[in-house]
């Protein structure tokens, strides 16, 4: 992927898939990269927050890479999480993903656990020696988890200092006031904005400057469908579309969290286990239940693929 290229349109986080055990089940890995190319996603992200990169060991987060980039064979660009605290270990994930083939990389501030964050300046620092000499683009993500909180200034910052900085995904309250407050002072020293957590506030983030979503694997062919409506100019078409999947983005949003979208994925076919690692919790049949019933209703893309 050339660095002059701005991706634009449905990024999705593909979860790691897991079988009953809790093993990783690459099988299942591939299948659903090749649900969302059919999906037309224009890129996937990987070891994602969503994808439980805090459950996985070196080892398996290449072996993820190593699956999902061998899936794709160059179809379209692979995303690769390489978020630490350590700028040692971060820029090491970052060059282990350059040369395995990733499209570009994403990665959140330094933090650790609740109270440790770092200052504006030691941010810059940090991601300045993780990127040095890199060549694949950088996405910034702002999202709540972390306690280094990154101002529009901040991101502004970022974008005119590592050259490699050229998108950033807002998934924190108030994101289309952050968007707009983004776009207007960076233009296009910023140009790749995204938002996230599903899509819940996808329409009002698209008409505040976002140029694409980072939501789940649930709904990713549908959510693409209200972006590219948007940038199209067809608000009409975006909002229709939008609304009809507001009931299920919001119950996957707020009653199961990451696993709604495996929940889908086993439900379609597509892998054979929905299951997440201790000690996070199953949602339980009941959420379960209205989940896929939301999701047929919507004629959810993902229960028909397989």
């Amino acid at each position: 992927m050339k660095q002059s290229e701005i991706l634009t349109g449905m990024i999705p986080v593909a979860p790691t898939i897991f079988d009953d055990d809790g093993e990783l089940d690459l099988e299942g890995q591939g299948r659903t990269t090749d649900y969302l190319i059919d999906a037309g996603v224009d890129a996937i992200c990987i070891l994602a927050n969503y994808s439980e990169q805090f459950s996985l060991d070196d080892t398996e987060r290449d072996a993820v890479v190593e699956r999902t980039l061998s899936q794709t064979a160059g179809r379209l660009p692979v995303m690769v999480t390489t978020s630490h605290f350590s700028a040692r270990i971060a820029r090491d994930r970052v060059l282990r993903a350059q040369r395995a083939g990733a499209g570009l990389v994403m990665m959140m501030p330094p933090f650790f656990g609740a109270t440790m964050g770092v200052d504006d300046d030691m941010v810059i620092e940090y991601f300045q020696r993780v990127m040095d000499g890199i060549e694949l683009d950088l996405m910034i993500q702002d999202a709540p988890l972390s306690p280094t909180a990154l101002s529009t200034t901040l991101l502004a910052r970022l974008a005119q200092t590592v050259p490699q900085v050229r998108y950033a995904k807002i998934e924190v309250p108030h994101t289309a006031d952050k968007l707009r407050t983004i776009a207007q002072i960076t233009g296009p020293t910023l140009p790749g904005l995204f938002d996230g957590e599903e899509g819940v506030t996808l329409l009002h983030d698209l008409q505040a400057g976002a140029i694409g979503s980072m939501a789940s694997s649930s709904v990713p062919r549908e959510l693409r469908r209200v972006v590219r409506d948007h940038l199209a100019g067809d608000e009409d078409a975006a909002r229709s579309e939008w609304e009809r999947l507001l009931p299920l983005i919001q119950y996957e949003n707020r009653q199961c969290g990451l696993q709604a979208a495996k929940i889908l994925l086993k439900e379609g076919g597509i892998v054979s286990s929905d299951s997440v690692r201790l000690p996070l919790r199953d949602v339980g049949q009941a959420h379960r239940s209205a989940l896929i019933a939301i999701a047929k209703r919507a004629g959810a893309f993902v229960l028909s693929w397989s």
